[in-house]
């Protein structure tokens, strides 16, 4: 594993990278809103897609970088997130198909940016599809993985508090056990990367 940092518009963020023998892709992960890129679920994903031969790249935030466990707005977070998925695509991921995603907040990030950034599929590790708020009807973010054009792995705990988005003709849902964390069964969740990211590879 090998960390490079890289300027965005709004600081140093720091890429994490865990290259494949042979490549065939790349998998590029952001983290979650208070987490960072050593969460059990990321790491389940990484080692099954490089069983794959899929290089992975996980990705610190600019505020997690300095030190902030608060996340930025989400204009800031989806800017710094393309400025460094296009770096890696021209430096160290060049010349590889690119699938990303994350946890969390990651997967919102990536699912917002699909489109500028690429990528050719998406996953999505414990997406928080309803979010808690104290006297108001909760507002889905369904649209944002709606948006999504390309095809979408979700891997959702079966007791998510946050809820359990539903599946589409391009979306994948697999219910593991456990909850939001996903640290219940780390072995399944490597295990519905490696089955879903197959069909994302050219033979």
């Amino acid at each position: 594993m090998t960390q490079l940092d890289i300027e965005t518009p709004h600081g140093l963020a720091r890429a994490h990278l865990h290259p494949a023998e042979g490549p065939r892709a790349a998998l590029v992960l952001g983290h979650g809103a208070g987490g960072g890129v050593t969460a059990p679920d990321l790491v389940a994903a990484t080692d099954a897609a490089r069983a794959e031969q899929v290089s992975v790249a996980l990705v610190e935030q600019p505020y997690r970088v300095a030190g902030r466990r608060a996340p930025a707005p989400s204009r800031q977070l989806d800017a710094a997130w393309t400025a460094v998925v296009e770096q890696l695509r021209t430096g160290a991921l060049g010349g590889l198909p690119l699938i990303a995603g994350g946890r969390s907040l990651g997967a919102r990030v990536a699912c917002r940016t699909a489109e500028v950034t690429g990528a050719a599929g998406i996953v999505c590790l414990a997406f928080p599809l309803l979010p808690p708020r104290r006297g108001k009807p909760p507002q889905s973010r369904l649209p944002e993985l709606e948006a999504v054009k390309v095809p979408v792995l979700v891997v959702q705990g079966e007791r998510d508090r946050f809820g359990i988005p539903p599946e589409s003709a391009t979306r994948r849902v697999v219910l593991v056990p456990g909850d939001h964390s996903l640290r219940t069964d780390p072995e399944a969740v490597a295990a519905a990367v490696r089955d879903w990211l197959p069909s994302m590879l050219a033979p």
